[in-house]
């Protein structure tokens, strides 16, 4: 698994860790304070691993922690959003206006500003080479004057501050979800303790696949937002916006720079359920036969003004007047903005948040194979449409029926009393008041029909925001985060539960808690009738799994070949925890364009690549003998 979040790297649970930091240990608390703090820029190792502070003076670690505390959890998870354009220069704008003018207006404009096209009474007068002097008549005309708005909504869960995942690689104008995604798959490779080359070669390249997407494309400046703005800013548009902006860019970002993959590809786009449906877009692969790997994930990057007003302007987000009223507060502070999400309390609205999530699947046998890490597995993944509805964006009732099947299928693998006793649910959890709700209600149905007496519920968004169509994303890897340490994150927001949740058979807390768990549920709830809810099964559960089919001498031989994996990994989690990334970006190398192949009858063999590509396939269709057979 890797990524980046609010709450920091993915990797070796750095993420996780924030969310439950008061619950730690000394020793793991500093560990996450001082990564954290790496990451943010606010201390550097040198190759000995000796620290400094950010003014490069050398100081120990413990001094570090100590110094640094404070600032890492202030500008880590939700906060102020820090550009300053949504606090005090407010949000750039134009204002239509129609103006009389009682007498000709005179100005000057540089020759490559005036418009090519001008209404016939205006007159022009030539200066110089460069500039011109234009008279406009008295009269009416229509004009668009620049302004500033302030900001209505200023919270959103950001990266921790100070990191920028452009900076990492040779980034040439990368949409920030793009950079992300560069980051967090490189974060996942580092973090499986495998070499992706000697892995890659010992497959058929078509038994390889990416999945990966986003809910809303990018639409920052360097994607389709410059792009649909260019015109009316008067921006030229560039020749990256186009491409770059479309949403299934994260695989094909992967295939073309990071892994080289010929294998299959693709993305799902279903609002906030995103990344299980690319999840199960690999599950089904894998079940399948198709492919033996597949790396699927999400990479969302939506804090901009628009989105944001977008959002605003439908009556989902915590604005400010909201959370005004919520509390009766005549004036926001950062501990506000801080308490901006809160999944079952009495709430107003979701908060923003960005994060890019990837994990790489594997099937059993070659897991056992290679000697990979086994963090858990997925039985599979669900998806239900709501059926009839009034508004496009209101909860339905698709979520009763995906996370229905997902209590059966846990109960048939692991039993009754597992689902009662040892899951939990890792809830969408947005922090709208009909979510709290709906989904509420969705939990107890289902409780109710299996008996579920005490169904703890995770809701990370009170941590890290709702990052879109990476959401479930943030949930699956807290839920690898809870199966290593045994902590449920609590949820902190959560003052009190509100009057109107279906609470009589779920456990809400607000601090984080000991549990052992054998399986959790991801549930997704996304605009237009997205549900999804994937099951996730503890790393003990799933070598109980692999030990009934494969037996247990394979999985003694695999523990011995996963203590190589497990060092390769832990030293690519040291440098990472030292601020030391090696974003892995391979532009232009090992280019083909066809001519390069051998093609022959049954295989492709190409370049650079150890085994052929099989062009056997399977035909479950049977065959008509053509004239010439008979």
């Amino acid at each position: 698994m890797g990524g980046v979040n609010p709450a920091g790297r993915t990797s070796g649970h750095q993420a996780f860790r924030r969310t439950v930091l008061d619950a730690l240990p000394d020793d793991d608390q500093a560990q996450t304070l001082l990564g954290l703090a790496a990451m943010m820029r606010l201390a550097s190792a040198q190759a000995d691993d000796a620290w400094h502070d950010a003014d490069g003076q050398p100081l120990d670690a413990a001094a570090l922690v100590e110094q640094t505390r404070q600032r890492v959890l202030d500008h880590t998870l939700i906060r102020r959003i820090e550009d300053p354009r949504f606090n005090a220069e407010g949000l750039p704008a134009n204002r239509r206006a129609h103006l009389a003018l009682e007498a000709p207006m005179t100005f000057r404009v540089r020759r490559r500003q005036l418009p090519a096209d001008l209404p016939a009474t205006w007159q022009v007068r030539e200066i110089d080479r460069r500039t011109l002097e234009v008279t406009v008549p008295a009269g009416e005309m229509d004009v668009m004057l620049p302004e500033t708005r302030p900001a209505q909504v200023r919270a959103a869960g950001q990266l921790p501050s100070g990191f920028d995942p452009s900076r990492l690689y040779r980034s040439v104008h990368h949409p920030r979800g793009l950079s992300m995604t560069v980051f967090a798959a490189s974060d996942c490779l580092g973090d499986s303790g495998l070499s992706w080359d000697a892995l890659r070669d010992r497959l058929d390249p078509d038994q390889v696949a990416v999945y990966a997407g986003n809910s809303i494309g990018q639409l920052d400046d360097e994607g389709w937002g410059g792009l649909l703005k260019s015109f009316v800013s008067g921006k030229r548009a560039t020749s990256k916006q186009m491409p770059l902006g479309y949403g299934q860019m994260p695989a094909d970002f992967l295939n073309a720079y990071v892994l080289g993959s010929v294998g299959g590809t693709g993305a799902a786009l279903g609002a906030c359920a995103s990344f299980l449906y690319n999840l199960r877009l690999g599950v089904d692969d894998i079940r399948a036969g198709r492919r033996r790997v597949v790396m699927v994930g999400t990479a969302d990057a939506p804090i901009t003004p628009e989105i944001i007003e977008g959002f605003r302007a439908m009556g989902a987000l915590a604005d400010d007047d909201s959370l005004k009223a919520l509390d009766a507060l005549e004036l926001l502070t950062d501990l506000d903005y801080q308490r901006a999400c809160r999944p079952f309390a009495r709430n107003c609205g979701f908060t923003m948040g960005e994060s890019s999530q990837f994990l790489m699947l594997m099937d059993d046998a070659l897991a056992l194979e290679v000697g990979a890490e086994v963090r858990g597995s997925v039985p599979d993944v669900f998806v239900n449409a709501d059926g009839w509805k009034r508004s496009i964006s209101a909860p339905g009732i698709g979520n009763y029926i995906t996370l229905g099947k997902a209590a059966s299928l846990v109960r048939d693998l692991l039993g009754e009393r597992a689902l009662r006793e040892r899951t939990f649910l890792h809830a969408h959890g947005t922090s709208t008041p009909k979510n709290r709700v709906t989904e509420s209600h969705v939990f107890d149905l289902v409780a109710r029909a299996h008996g579920i007496e005490d169904w703890p519920v995770v809701a990370i968004k009170a941590f890290v925001g709702h990052s879109q169509g990476s959401a479930a994303g943030d949930q699956l890897a807290s839920a690898l985060g809870s199966f290593a340490h045994g902590l449920l994150p609590g949820i902190p927001t959560l003052d009190a539960v509100a009057d109107d949740v279906h609470t009589e058979r779920l456990r809400l807390f607000r601090e984080p808690q000991r549990f052992a768990a054998d399986a959790a549920f991801v549930n997704a709830k996304g605009f237009g009738g997205n549900n999804a809810t994937g099951v996730v099964l503890s790393p003990a559960v799933t070598e109980r799994l692999m030990a009934a089919r494969h037996g247990e001498d394979a999985l003694a031989a695999w523990r011995r070949r996963r203590e190589a994996t497990r060092e390769a990994a832990a030293a690519y989690h040291h440098e990472a925890d030292h601020g030391r990334f090696q974003a892995r970006y391979r532009f232009g190398e090992g280019v083909l364009e066809g001519p390069e192949l051998e093609v022959a009858e049954d295989a492709i063999r190409i370049p650079g690549y150890a085994r052929p590509v099989s062009l056997a396939v399977d035909n479950p269709f049977g065959r008509l003998d053509d004239a010439e057979d008979a």
